[in-house]
């Protein structure tokens, strides 16, 4: 029986319960009670997030107007698709969160922090609408990108990835089995390794290619504060992860690491497809070999913070991603840190996780 993680007793000590009164965190059911806390860490990450409350209205978007007209068809390009993934992008990660997270992960701690995730992740759908509204002001346009899911076939694509991997799990009312733990895992490693951790990621290396000419600043400082958001959901997930493996270590064998490769293998592909869409033949300093060379270094990455083996060696090509804190970002775009409603304590180290 693998070591029971310590629990924190009203006082702040810590003592290890008896084995047999406590359930393992995928085990099925509902625990409502805080005390005593049997995984204080989710417990204080969803403190942290409180404190990096922000909302769409301090995102100034006005300059972002003019620099859209100075753009190349090809970069004007490359915006429409972004916001129209950007459109329908969180919703997915939202209604997994809805259907899948909250229901199975067994801690009362751990679904404050989803419901403080869901809430961020409303607040991502309302930057996106607020992105479209102000870049795509014909309506015509605008329909399109909110229905790209089903007409944009490089975003299809990524959302019929997303679906392969998570769908089958919402069916599941419990966890019974073995085989369902897995099934779990490989939902929730792919919504934190391969559609928050990758699809996004990539996504914002564009945004930040913008931004390294000195364009779109209210893009890239919304996306600043997305990217923040972004980084604590994965990270909260890969912690889910790490629990499962300390408690239910039989379920890590070769049989999920070559699933979880295999996944992020599709998902670089996936993700590339779209990089071809955004790209065409290239634009300065931007292209799909560049965007390959920096995918794979990503899934690379998640894959060793998963504890198993990286599988493409590709180091990160775009020195515009090696960005070290919020405050920095602050400073680039002329604006303070005390743009966020509750003061921020501490760095994010962006040259960590790309």
């Amino acid at each position: 029986m693998p070591a029971r993680r310590p629990t924190a007793t009203p006082e702040g000590q810590h003592s290890v319960p008896e084995a047999s009164s406590q359930k393992n965190l995928l085990d099925p059911g509902f625990e409502l009670t805080l005390r005593p806390m049997r995984y204080p860490d989710f417990y204080d990450r969803y403190r942290d997030a409180i404190k990096n409350t922000w909302t769409v209205e301090e995102v100034d978007l006005h300059s972002d107007v003019a620099d859209l007209a100075k753009l190349s068809p090809g970069e004007q390009h490359m915006i429409g698709r972004l916001v129209a993934f950007f459109a329908t992008g969180d919703s997915i990660v939202a209604n997994n969160l809805v259907l899948t997270l909250y229901k199975h992960i067994n801690s009362p701690e751990a679904r404050l922090y989803l419901s403080r995730q869901l809430f961020e992740e409303a607040v991502h759908v309302q930057f996106y609408l607020t992105l479209l509204d102000t870049y795509l002001p014909d309506p015509e346009e605008r329909a399109a990108a909110f229905d790209a899911v089903e007409n944009i076939p490089s975003i299809r694509d990524k959302a019929q990835f997303c679906f392969k991997w998570i769908n089958e799990v919402e069916k599941l009312e419990r966890l019974e089995t073995k085989a369902d733990r897995r099934r779990f895992l490989l939902n929730l490693i792919c919504f934190a390794a391969c559609i928050e951790g990758l699809f996004f990621y990539g996504a914002f290396a564009y945004v930040y290619w913008f931004r390294s000419r000195g364009l779109l600043h209210g893009l890239a400082t919304g996306t600043n504060w997305v990217f923040r958001d972004e980084t604590m959901h994965m990270n909260f997930a890969f912690e889910v992860v790490d629990t499962v493996r300390q408690e239910e270590p039989e379920l890590f064998d070769d049989e999920l690491q070559q699933q979880v490769t295999d996944m992020l293998k599709e998902a670089v592909e996936a993700e590339l497809q779209f990089g071809r869409d955004l790209c065409g033949e290239g634009l300065p300093g931007m292209n799909t070999e560049s965007m390959r060379e920096y995918l794979q270094c990503v899934a690379d990455q998640r894959l060793v913070r998963l504890g198993f083996k990286p599988v493409f060696g590709s180091e990160n090509p775009f020195s515009f991603m090696e960005l070290q804190n919020v405050q920095e970002l602050t400073n680039f775009f002329e604006r303070r840190a005390s743009a966020y409603q509750v003061a921020v304590e501490g760095t994010v180290g962006f040259d960590e996780e790309f």
